[in-house]
């Protein structure tokens, strides 16, 4: 029998890789979670916590931050945040207790506050929004919770991942129960529009993820294919997150396109950070093990550049280490002096500040209100990551 227990928890985010990992399920003492098990993390009041801390976690940030936008939409967040608690719950108790570990660990919610914001930019002030940002947050944890199998990821926002935890298959099933739930917010909402926006974002960022697969460990993937990737697998659902809030406004096809081209721009702007993030940040920091992208083989677009910037005494080196997965313990300290020495890093941030203005540009038919200007400052703060 199912067991009826029902934590009152929350959900976090996900992914799988093929190599490694499969099967590999040890928690962070090195002994395999039980399934049905509840960590500590996981409790009612401390995951109420993280909820309430993942609203206002930025206000403590001097510059650069989320403030603006969470403060305008922060009695909507408490909805949303209000409305996924309630749809995790599921009388399979390992459903909210592996999404409720995950939910611990916090997030930005930038996803759903785009949602929000651009909903109210249009004017719009009802219920869809609300329910909409939930479905995108779902969504976006959903992919977080795969991708984390798929890569044999150990640490997200500086916890140990679900799959670490409770194993590979639990992850991969509670991820499917997430998009599902997504999914039957979107229907009751009832617009066809955004359930045709969503479903197409949905796959869309699979089909990135498989093309991550077929470009990772390959050091031929050109800049081009790489913005693929990314455009699929990240921004996408940026875009998406964007578009509905003008939709759920009735506002026209060319207002519905700014918003779509603001959240795409943002959302390739965001991941060429975060790639970066992944040989100049420390851990702490970065909420997840530095070097990661490096020891997987993933070609990103500081690897890139530097690989086609570099001698073929350098190339060498990146075949071995990406290709062949042959490292040893001070090959990741060589990868990151070869990125300075090609200014690899320097460039993919400027890439991404390229693509932050065209985020901002995106906004120039909009009047000035708060919320365009919260959303100009969600773009700084994205940009800010990369100092």
């Amino acid at each position: 029998m199912l067991a009826i227990a029902r934590p009152r928890v929350k959900w976090g985010d996900p992914p799988w890789r093929f190599r490694r990992g499969m099967g590999r399920a040890n928690a962070p003492g090195g002994r395999r979670a039980k399934i049905g098990a509840v960590p500590a993390a996981t409790s009612t009041g401390v995951v109420s916590l993280a909820l309430v801390a993942a609203v206002h976690e930025d206000a403590r940030k001097p510059a650069a931050s989320l403030d603006r936008l969470t403060d305008l939409l922060r009695g909507d967040l408490a909805r949303v945040n209000a409305l996924i608690l309630e749809r995790m719950q599921s009388p399979v108790a390992l459903i909210p207790q592996l999404a409720g570990h995950i939910i611990a660990a916090g997030g930005k919610r930038l996803r759903p506050m785009l949602t929000l914001a651009a909903a109210r930019l249009c004017g719009y002030r009802g219920d869809s929004a609300i329910t909409l940002a939930a479905a995108v947050e779902f969504i976006h944890t959903a992919t977080l919770l795969h991708d984390d199998v798929v890569d044999a990821s150990d640490l997200r926002r500086g916890l140990a991942t679900a799959n670490a935890v409770w194993g590979n298959k639990p992850s991969v099933l509670v991820g499917d129960f997430l998009f599902s739930r997504a999914f039957q917010l979107m229907v009751e909402d009832g617009s066809l529009k955004v359930l045709a926006i969503l479903s197409h974002a949905s796959a869309v960022i699979a089909e990135g993820e498989v093309l991550q697969l077929v470009t990772s460990n390959d050091t031929a993937t050109d800049e081009a294919a790489y913005l693929a990737v990314i455009r699929a697998k990240t921004a996408q659902l940026f875009a998406a997150a964007g578009q509905i809030g003008a939709v759920i406004a009735e506002r026209p096809a060319p207002e519905e396109a700014a918003l779509a081209a603001f959240g795409l721009n943002l959302g390739i702007a965001f991941q060429l950070v975060d790639d970066m993030l992944d040989y100049s940040a420390r851990q702490a920091e970065l909420g997840k093990t530095v070097g990661d992208d490096f020891r997987e083989g993933k070609i990103t677009l500081p690897i890139v550049l530097a690989f086609n910037r570099g001698d073929e005494a350098e190339r060498r080196f990146w075949r071995r280490t990406l290709e062949d997965l042959e490292q040893s313990d001070d090959d990741l300290d060589r990868a990151i002096a070869l990125l300075h020495r090609h200014q690899a890093l320097r460039d993919t941030l400027d890439r991404a500040r390229h693509y932050g203005a065209l985020a901002r540009r995106a906004l120039d038919g909009f009047a000035d209100c708060p919320e365009r200007r919260a959303l100009a400052e969600a773009v700084d703060f994205c940009l800010a990551r990369g100092y």
